[in-house]
């Protein structure tokens, strides 16, 4: 059974992920008894998708070689904005054998076209709380010009053919706003009702005076406040 087999069989073909699902790694072979400097090292793709935390110094250490004077790192973080809004976290979910095939397709097109050594994309789903790595994509070469347009080659492809979806928890108002928003929408309600009595044309038994008095009770706001945030789904 391949490696590609291996991490296949992990995954539901929906969406269910492991905890902690096999790397997936072309690993060289050295002939025994050979300093690494004699062999000409094989190169590696490294790709893996986890629910784990990342770490930018396992990811770079992995594509380190002796090879080459260069490694160059892109680094996805959760900002707390989204157009003005404050967001929570990040949710991600993806389509894994697909996915795991797409971000394969991308390194051959980057050995293609730049002459880089080896080359490692994590990428973490599930929530991603703010400030915390969603992606890292590393890349050694023998000269910095490659490993830096390749990695900006990869994450740019990334996001446009990789099946991978994000979601936003994001807050809509601050707590202060909603109660701003209610304590004006109940001042409006009272006043309406209030006219209407003084111009005789309410009633006690219609649906004017009971608003009144739900609304001299004053409507409960802490529910609205710790309400659930807003999730926005969208492509990475």
């Amino acid at each position: 059974m391949s490696s590609s087999d291996i991490s296949s069989s992990c995954f539901n073909q929906e969406t269910k992920l492991p905890l902690s699902p096999p790397l997936v790694e072309d690993s060289a072979f050295e002939p025994p008894g050979k300093d690494i400097n004699e062999v000409e090292e094989k190169s590696k793709d490294i790709i893996k998708f986890t629910s784990e935390q990342l770490s930018v110094d396992e990811v770079s250490q992995l594509v380190i070689s002796p090879f080459c004077g260069a490694i160059s790192l892109f680094v996805g973080t959760t900002r707390n904005n989204f157009e003005g809004k404050k967001v929570i976290s990040l949710e991600y979910e993806a389509y894994l054998p697909m996915a795991e095939n797409e971000v394969r397709k991308i390194c051959s097109d980057i050995r293609k076209k730049w002459p880089v050594k080896h080359i490692a994309v994590f990428h973490r789903l599930g929530l991603v709380p703010v400030s915390e790595a969603s992606i890292i994509i590393a890349v050694s070469s023998a000269h910095r010009t490659a490993s830096l347009e390749a990695v900006s080659y990869a994450i740019d492809t990334l996001k446009a053919k990789v099946p991978i979806w994000k979601k936003s928890c994001i807050l809509m108002y601050k707590a202060y706003q909603i109660r701003l928003l209610v304590v004006v929408l109940q001042s409006a309600a009272l006043m309406m009702c209030f006219t209407r009595i003084e111009m005789g044309e309410t009633e006690e038994g219609t649906w004017e005076f009971t608003c009144l008095q739900v609304m001299q009770r004053c409507l409960p706001i802490d529910h609205i406040v710790r309400s659930k945030p807003l999730h926005l789904v969208s492509k990475l």
